[in-house]
């Protein structure tokens, strides 16, 4: 004799809030739903149309400089600190959850110019225009000691005088060694107060320096030579260098990929390269109506962050030539410096205005614990969209963006002068003989030459 039982799970039928309506179980078979597909883009149509009602990435902005904020650092070991400097010789370091001050860096006689935290998160690392480098010991940022946190005050724990000025600092993701730009890139060690090495390839200032995250002795710099330059601690000169037709204000480093770089640019385009073949750019990101000030790439190393000189910060996908998200507000003036928080949710942006502003990087995401129910919700819009977003109408909401007046008629005079110059090469083309000049693509076109 054979028994049946019925046997369900306690998930499938138990309602989650006391206000639930009853589960309602359904049949997937499709010859009981013929307008499957209809149903589904209508959907796909509506949860495009609710990104845009939902969406809102300004959560809040942090004042307490007097000066424009001039760089930013991620503390590696504690997810909620962020440090910032600005070019009175301030530097503090904030709680982004309550988004006020824990404690301020006093002793800069000049700008700020570079910040950086070991990687242990115990040490932060600053130099400016007054000619030193500064270590200071992190506290715990924690706000329960006292509500007036912007009292509290730390001396540098060694002051490092040299001979030039600095412009950018970074330090090693596994070592014990950083790296200072100025007249010229110097390495050195926490427990010495002079250089272990120098590196020098022309005369000329570097603006930028950043450690490769996944070979601890690979190091990329820019230069107001409008070159970018690789250089290695395990041998004695620099190993390759690339000098394109304008400058190259920062370099950021896919986590993800360490062998990839983007550098942000002084022609409004960022520009992704292979470190093994500098003679083309992977990739070009356009978007921007004026120079990019500053990149970070989030930890996931899927998409990167810009701030630019036109007041907004734009989201640009690792592969994606325009950007996904463009986020500014009234009061925003140029951007110097962003930062990916370490969870890959938020955004940081300090600008000309003294004010450091915190964005969602996904504008209409939802904070907050989520139920298991409304993340399936999610997931499901997230996977309809992705769907149809190749239909007109899907594809026309999202890829609006409200655009400032002034950058959407830079935007339009940017094209028309783009165009005007690709028609004059095409008549300049065809009016010579053939093989006379050739047409490079843009990935080519803005590199002088490379040397090795």
């Amino acid at each position: 004799m054979k028994v049946k039982v019925i046997s369900r799970s306690t998930d499938e039928f138990t309602r989650e809030r006391s206000k639930d309506l009853q589960r309602v179980f359904r049949n997937y078979d499709p010859n009981l739903r013929p307008q499957e597909k209809a149903v589904e883009y209508v959907r796909a149509l509506n949860s495009a149309k609710l990104d845009k009602i939902f969406a809102r990435p300004f959560l809040g902005a942090m004042d307490g400089h007097m000066d424009a904020v001039s760089c930013m650092a991620k503390n590696p070991n504690h997810l909620r600190g962020i440090f910032s400097g600005s070019m009175d010789g301030d530097i503090r370091l904030w709680d982004i959850a309550s988004r006020r001050t824990v404690c301020q860096f006093l002793g800069h006689r000049g700008a700020v110019r570079g910040l950086t935290a070991s990687t242990d998160g115990r040490i932060l690392v600053s130099c400016g225009t007054d000619c030193t480098v500064r270590l200071w010991n992190v506290p715990i940022a924690t706000l329960k000691e006292s509500d007036d946190s912007s009292n509290n005050s730390v001396k540098p724990l060694d002051v490092y005088v040299w001979k030039n000025a600095f412009w950018a600092v970074d330090h090693q993701w596994d070592g014990g060694y950083f790296a200072t730009a100025g007249a010229q890139v110097d390495i050195w060690n926490q427990n010495r107060s002079q250089p272990v090495r120098s590196f020098e390839w022309g005369s000329d200032t570097v603006i930028s320096v950043r450690f490769n995250p996944g070979e601890p002795n690979l190091l990329a710099t820019s230069g107001s030579d409008r070159s970018i330059t690789l250089y290695d601690l395990r041998m004695s000169s620099p190993t390759r260098k690339l000098i394109m037709q304008t400058k190259t204000n920062s370099i950021s480093w896919n986590p993800m990929e360490p062998m990839n770089f983007t550098a942000a640019n002084e022609d409004c385009n960022c520009y992704s390269y292979d470190a093994r073949k500098l003679d083309e750019a992977r990739m070009v990101h356009k978007d921007h109506v004026s120079a990019v000030m500053d990149i970070d790439y989030s930890p996931t190393g899927r998409e990167f962050v810009t701030g630019s000189y036109d007041r907004t910060v734009r989201i640009f996908q690792y592969n994606g030539g325009h950007s996904r998200e463009i986020y500014h507000t009234q009061r925003m003036q140029r951007v110097f410096c962003v930062k990916f928080s370490c969870d890959a949710s938020y955004l940081i942006s300090g600008s000309d205005d003294t004010n450091l502003r915190l964005w969602k990087a996904k504008a209409s995401e939802q904070l907050g614990v989520l139920l298991p129910r409304e993340k399936k919700k999610h997931e499901y819009n997230e996977a309809l969209k992705n769907r149809y977003k190749h239909l007109p109408e899907v594809k026309r909401i999202l890829r609006h963006r409200h655009l400032p007046l002034p950058i959407y008629k830079a935007a339009a005079l940017r094209r028309t002068m783009i165009d005007a110059a690709r028609k004059k090469d095409e008549r300049r083309k065809a009016h010579s003989a053939p093989g006379s000049i050739s047409t490079q693509p843009l990935r080519k076109k803005r590199i002088i030459k490379e040397v090795e």
